[in-house]
């Protein structure tokens, strides 16, 4: 796979972000030996059960940073380096401030810092995990993730849905605001208030923000240089919320010269240790397209079923042109052809427990997918060709919960697969 111009800002090594890097690619960078996975390939899993995990980020061989926090309405954050085969701790960060809890992000930056956004916290490490800058973001509520532009600065923002303690009623969401920090000081370089409120998290292109607010896309344009300011894009709005028993979509995915996401993302405070049966929306859950030239909106439906549920993105491959869509209250798995002009049509269906964010292994067409066994308590990683949708490889995970966040890769093409209660290892061969 070439390497993605948008990763510029990253440290190089091959998970240095959230999804991969600010388009949600969900496929490994540059220098990673890609693990030929194929029917019946061994497998090896190794985990380690410890609350609470959100991600891990991956920069030069052996260097695994896992992102972990307490819970409540002041919880912490705290970086450890992990040993790359037993998982256990290298080194620890201090205690990092953070607030009301809701799975934040860490970033390998280009300029060697990792960057941590958690609670209405946000903070720089050094590769030692030293606490180089601290900052307070404004508002009183979890951010939820951040990019890195291509001049290297971050921007995050505020997140307006309920959390399992903090319900708020959809007609009492604020909108959002867009930050922009300086990666050195994490000084607040300019502020955007949003049309509308969002849960999502925020994707780029370039200069270019994307957010999946509670109706629409909206998109706002960076300039850097001496400028240093946000430009909203008042032309360009996206409704896609437009049925009667929709509800909001989550994170999109920026390929194939659109924006990608999936709706009904209501109802994820209802986890129970698995979305399975969660979802309240009357309305069939959809994969939205967003044309990012015409602003145009297609509504594709996954599986047709009420009581559909997401809390993460779709998966594009886009030298297959193959999207990949789920709803997990239904526990339904599609993969859909895109065609030339964007229309879908589907390609491959199967039954599937899976709510995580997802892993593309581009070369060999292999997407890592998790399946939550509810009856056993257990989450298993599950192997599928992308262009067939058949089952290559399956293995437990021994992790008690369905993953709702965030794998990544390592140089050698390991597989650290997070949820909330665990982190494991999966390497294949």
């Amino acid at each position: 796979m070439s390497p993605d111009p948008g990763l510029a800002p990253y440290w190089p090594g091959p998970w240095p972000a959230e999804d991969g890097g600010p388009r949600r690619l969900q496929a490994p960078g540059p220098g990673v030996t890609v693990p030929t996975v194929r029917a019946g390939t061994p497998v090896d899993v190794r985990t380690r059960t410890d609350p609470v995990i959100t991600m891990a980020v991956t920069r030069d061989p052996g260097e695994i940073f896992l992102l972990r926090h307490t819970l409540g309405d002041d919880a912490v954050s705290f970086v450890e380096r992990i040993d790359p085969d037993t998982l256990e701790p290298v080194s620890r960060s201090a205690d990092l401030a953070g607030g009301a809890m809701w799975p934040g992000s860490v970033a390998a930056h280009g300029d060697g810092s990792l960057h941590v956004v958690f609670g209405n916290h946000a903070h720089r490490l050094g590769a030692d995990l030293e606490v180089l800058a601290s900052a307070v973001l404004p508002r009183g509520r979890p951010y939820n993730g951040f990019v890195v532009l291509p001049d290297g600065t971050l921007v995050t923002k505020d997140f307006a849905g309920s959390r399992p303690t903090v319900p708020v009623p959809p007609d009492e969401r604020e909108p959002c605001e867009l930050l922009a920090l300086d990666p050195e000081t994490l000084e607040i370089l300019d502020s955007c208030v949003l049309a509308e409120p969002s849960v999502a998290r925020i994707s780029a292109l370039g200069d270019t923000v994307y957010v999946v607010g509670d109706t629409s896309l909206l998109r706002v344009h960076w300039r850097g240089g001496t400028s240093r300011t946000f430009a909203p894009d008042d032309g360009f709005r996206a409704t896609y919320r437009t049925l009667e028993g929709q509800t909001y979509g989550w994170d999109c995915v920026l390929a194939l010269d659109a924006a990608w996401f999936l709706d009904d993302g209501d109802g994820s405070t209802r986890f129970d240790g698995s979305f399975e049966g969660r979802g309240i929306s009357t309305a069939p859950l959809h994969l939205v397209r967003v044309d990012l030239r015409t602003a145009a909106v297609t509504l594709t439906e996954v599986c047709g079923l009420p009581g559909g549920l997401i809390a993460n993105p779709p998966l594009l491959d886009p030298g297959r042109r193959i999207a990949v869509a789920y709803d997990s209250g239904n526990g339904v798995m599609v993969g859909f052809d895109v065609a030339g002009e964007g229309s879908l049509a589907p390609r491959w269906r199967r039954r599937q427990n899976h709510a995580s964010h997802l892993v593309l292994l581009e070369g060999p067409g292999v997407v890592l997918t998790g399946d939550h066994d509810r009856g056993r308590s257990v989450e298993q990683v599950v192997a599928l060709d992308v262009s067939t949708g058949e089952e290559l490889v399956r293995a437990d995970t021994a992790g008690p919960l369905q993953s709702t966040v965030f794998p990544s890769v390592g140089h050698d093409g390991a597989v650290y697969w997070c949820s909330m209660s665990s982190v494991s290892r999966i390497r294949f061969g």
